[in-house]
């Protein structure tokens, strides 16, 4: 079999790991049943550009279980759990092209071996896989159904190629579903990335001043941590509603050069490009901290630091210091890349539960609808949306109201006023 991972006697602590995992992905669980009893997928030639996590493990499982042929490559060259990695090989023999820390020229190497049997459906985290299609195999659009994309970034890139009249093929935006977006989000990343800074330095939080560029789920999610643990938390926006929302949760709102000398960790979640830059940097008090949020390692202009720096050195696993000619030094974790899954384990199960779920029913999904679908971005199918909160609340023990026909009926008729 066709794999590439760091080291195969890595797999017996990888198949620990997603069994562990496992225990917190009811949802999922249900699904995986369902699909190995009814084989939905059954020779369907998935191709995966997805975070190599236990979690990962568990939706790969699934749709394998449901008679799917997958190859797996990492999307992102920090977030990939070596163990976890070998284990899907070994275990699962699921293809897998993912080491952790590979470079660049190794990452797209892996894309198109991850592509090498010619899928009929893609899965993305930041639209690497679809872009790699678009741009360097375009032989291979002809075999695809169609595709699912994760993450806020890939969302916007895919709606770019569509409103371009580029996309070749439909495209299910996962990370529009209300139970991924609501809760993987807001409270995966803002746990997870918290928890990467975390480890990566070892600093007490409490009675620091955290800047957040990025007031959407990702960037709520992350303030209402860092408040949580004591910090004193200042928002940056470019959208006028959502910087009035971040006002009025409770925090400060300034522009980024405002906040810039006060800061003592910043952290981007924007889903754009270089939003801490030269002006910035050079503002910034010693000692400040420099975090991404986003997928992509682009939020953080890197190259105007590097310019600008007279030495560098790794001062911790996860931590580079920056020494500028004026004395200051300004500390960048995880090299801007993703924080929560470079310098920690990424998202909780239980949350990915819900979101690796929306992936295989949306995967379902498409195999039964795709004929029927133009080349363009859609949202999960409402009715699967509810499916999962349903089945999350139902694992969890817990039950809700239903209305009454009168209620019903009250709801649908425009006659009965005060």
């Amino acid at each position: 079999m066709d794999y590439d991972v760091k080291d195969l006697s890595l797999a017996e602590s990888g198949r620990l790991r997603i069994e562990w995992a496992g225990k917190s992905m009811p949802v999922l669980n249900k699904l995986r049943e369902r699909f190995n009893k009814d084989k939905p997928l059954k020779n369907l030639r998935i191709s995966a550009c997805l975070h190599v996590t236990s979690e990962t493990a568990n939706l790969m499982a699934t749709l394998k279980s449901g008679g799917a042929n997958l190859r797996l490559a990492a999307s992102n060259p920090l977030s990939t759990q070596d163990e976890v990695a070998a284990a899907l090989v070994k275990y699962e023999k699921i293809p897998v092209f993912a080491i952790k820390g590979e470079d660049n020229e190794t990452y797209y190497r892996h894309l198109e071996q991850a592509l090498a049997h010619q899928p009929q459906l893609t899965m993305d985290d930041g639209a690497d896989l679809v872009t790699t299609i678009h741009e360097k195999d375009r032989d291979l659009i002809k075999n695809i159904l169609g595709g699912t994309e994760e993450t806020t970034t890939g969302v916007i890139r895919l709606r770019s190629m569509a409103r371009a009249g580029v996309l070749a093929y439909p495209i299910i935006a996962v990370n529009d579903a209300m139970t991924k977006h609501l809760f993987d989000n807001r409270y995966g990343t803002g746990q997870s990335s918290i928890d990467g800074i975390l480890r990566a330095t070892n600093i007490l939080l409490a009675g620091l001043t955290v800047v957040i560029c990025g007031y959407g789920w990702c960037g709520r999610g992350v303030a209402s941590r860092a408040k949580g643990a004591g910090a004193r938390v200042t928002i940056c926006e470019v959208d006028h509603l959502r910087a009035l929302e971040a006002l009025m949760d409770g925090y400060q709102v300034k522009t980024l050069r405002e906040a810039v000398v006060e800061g003592d960790v910043f952290i981007t979640a924007t889903g754009n490009k270089n939003v801490i830059r030269l002006e910035h940097f050079k503002r910034m008090k010693s000692g400040a901290l420099i975090a991404n949020a986003g997928h992509f390692n682009v939020e953080i202009d890197l190259t105007a630091l590097d310019k600008i720096a007279l030495k560098r050195r790794k001062i911790r696993q996860y931590v580079e210091e920056y020494q500028l000619s004026d004395g200051r030094c300004l500390y960048v974790l995880a090299e801007g890349r993703l924080i929560n899954l470079a310098a920690a384990e990424g998202h909780p199960a239980m949350v990915m539960d819900m979101s690796f779920a929306n992936q295989a029913l949306s995967v379902l999904y498409l195999r039964k609808n795709s004929s029927k679908l133009e080349k363009k971005v859609y949202s999960v199918p409402e009715n699967l949306d509810k499916e999962i909160a349903r089945l999350k609340l139902d694992s969890m023990g817990i039950k809700i109201d239903r209305l009454t026909p009168e209620q019903q009926k009250y709801l649908l008729e425009w006659k009965e006023g005060t």
